[in-house]
């Protein structure tokens, strides 16, 4: 193309395509990290229930019992072990399908992040290898959202027309 010529539109319509491809496959990688942020997550709250609704005596026995927040040098117990556990379990399980379906998908991410730093002030010495790969997924989807190939989207899609 030389200087000063205007694009056909055959260039037009190849840089049109060219985006849509982008923008598809940026949602195909939205939708893979929702994914990998979920497993970690869901994986864990399966091995805090003994049912439905049940949560399990070994979790509510960590949290009693063996976890301890780490904070300025010091361990403290957790406040109201029995309910943190609690929530903790449902967090688990909640926050990972609202990533995997892209329903609520920010304030699923932003959940796992406050997930990620209560687990982090627990175990401060996995950080580097689990909680800043961790970190770094749920902010990404906090900041571009959940891509196309969400539920979020076809809300927001809907909801324009």
């Amino acid at each position: 193309m030389t200087i000063g010529m205007e694009p056909s539109a055959t260039m037009q319509g190849s840089t049109a395509w060219w985006r849509t491809g982008l923008a598809w496959l940026q949602s195909f990688a939205m939708l893979a990290l929702r994914i990998a942020l979920a497993v970690p997550f869901y994986r864990s709250g399966l091995t805090k229930w003994d049912g439905f609704l049940s949560l399990s005596p070994t979790t509510a026995f960590l949290f009693e019992n063996q976890f301890q927040l780490h904070i300025f040098g010091n361990a403290y117990p957790f406040p109201y072990p029995e309910l943190m556990a609690h929530l903790s379990a449902i967090g688990e399980i909640v926050f990972p399908v609202l990533l995997v379906i892209g329903l609520a998908t920010r304030f699923a991410a932003l959940g796992a992040l406050g997930m990620t730093a209560i687990i982090f002030l627990t175990y401060p010495e996995n950080w580097p290898t689990e909680g800043l790969p961790w970190s770094a997924m749920a902010l990404t989807i906090i900041a571009f959202g959940p891509g196309r190939i969400a539920i979020d989207d076809f809300v927001a899609r809907a909801m324009k027309r």
